[in-house]
């Protein structure tokens, strides 16, 4: 454990539910499914450049929390949705880990999921500097299950596929079939191909979140918001995370576009924020909000994730989301229309925030207990 369990609550019972207007009966269980690894992370900041060949360097800082899938994962359920979660466990150590801090900790359901004896976990190692990361990942592919795994998804509002160019995944197209919505992000093409062909999940799914350089490079554009256009052509809604600028949204149903700047803030560790924007959008979206607002609200909790150490231990609940908002208001000189901007939060938002007590990431996996 990285954590006292005794002096952290659970983030199984999350302040709000963002879903509570919409929900009715004959809805699912599950909000939001989905797949993937989990590996441990192992984070060091407070590097002052990238390390140098036959050199030592030291870190200032150093975390530890469950990573890849993970990251969303924790995102979501922080945020108050029901998330179920299929991914394989080392019955190693790092694995116990992993699955207490996501199950017990977060409220995850994991009952889709496996322990397999004899496996290690897979494990990152992710430095931070100058605002950007790299990253180091050993791991195995899990062994098959003995018994041939569920066919189908679990009915859920929604499931959150990453795709991977060229490769079709066959949950995707039975979970769309059963009515959830999907949305999709895609990693860096290493073959350098960047077909769009290699996107064929793409018809399956209501919106696609790439990243800037991810958008153009599919697109053979110049300019991300020409890229999201692009992409708008292909996919119900197309939303391009812009980095420091934002992010810019195309509904290519209505035609409607959408443009939020970032906010500005100290970045510890971005390890993740691309996940929590993700979960923040699909929250919204969910819930039925303005799509500039999804925006807004993708945005804050991504902003609010890289002041942490790790990638899901370090995303937001309402908590701490309520705490901003209150702080943002409370400047005499702060901007009308920033404030305006955000200001579909307060009737979401308990008329008063409580300091956040969430788990974080600790230097060290476990104290010996006495």
């Amino acid at each position: 454990m990285t954590t006292h369990d005794a002096d952290q609550p659970s983030a199984s019972r999350p302040l709000l539910d963002p879903l509570a207007a919409v929900r009715g009966p004959g809805d699912p269980g599950c909000d939001v499914y989905l797949t993937g690894t989990v590996f441990l992370d192992i984070i060091f900041t407070g590097l002052d450049s990238a390390p140098v060949r036959g050199t030592e360097s030291w870190a200032r800082g150093m975390g530890s929390s469950p990573g890849g899938v993970a990251n969303m994962a924790t995102a979501l359920a922080r945020l108050g949705l029901r998330t179920s979660l299929a991914a394989a466990f080392g019955d190693d150590h790092y694995g116990d880990y992993c699955r207490d801090a996501l199950e017990r900790g977060e409220g995850i359901d994991l009952s889709l999921s496996r322990t397999i004896p004899g496996w290690h976990s897979p494990v990152t190692v992710s430095m931070a500097y100058e605002g950007e990361r790299t990253m180091v990942s050993h791991g195995h592919e899990a062994p098959p299950p003995e018994e041939p795994a569920p066919s189908c998804p679990p009915p859920a509002r929604a499931a959150i596929a990453s795709l991977v160019p060229g490769r079709r995944e066959e949950w995707v197209a039975e979970a769309a079939r059963r009515g959830s919505r999907i949305f999709a992000d895609v990693g860096w093409d290493d073959t350098g191909r960047w077909d769009p062909a290699d996107l064929a999940d793409l018809e399956h799914c209501e919106a696609f979140l790439p990243n800037a350089a991810e958008a153009m490079s599919y697109t053979r554009t110049d300019c991300p918001r020409a890229a999201a256009r692009a992409l708008a052509e292909r996919v119900p809604l197309a939303v391009v995370t812009l980095g420091a600028e934002g992010a810019y949204a195309v509904d290519g149903r209505t035609g409607e576009t959408a443009e939020v700047p970032a906010i500005a803030v100290e970045a510890l560790d971005p390890t993740g924020a691309g996940d929590v924007f993700v979960a923040g959008f699909v929250t919204g979206t969910l819930a039925d909000w303005p799509l500039a607002d999804r925006l807004a609200f993708a945005g804050l909790t991504a902003a609010l994730s890289v002041q942490e150490f790790g990638g899901s231990l370090s995303a937001p609940g309402w908590c701490e989301i309520g705490a901003w908002w209150q702080h943002a208001r409370s400047y005499d000189d702060q901007s009308p229309s920033a404030l305006r901007r955000y200001a579909f939060l307060d009737r979401l938002l308990p008329t008063a925030a409580r300091p956040s007590l969430l788990r974080r990431a600790v230097p060290t996996i476990g104290f010996r207990r006495a």
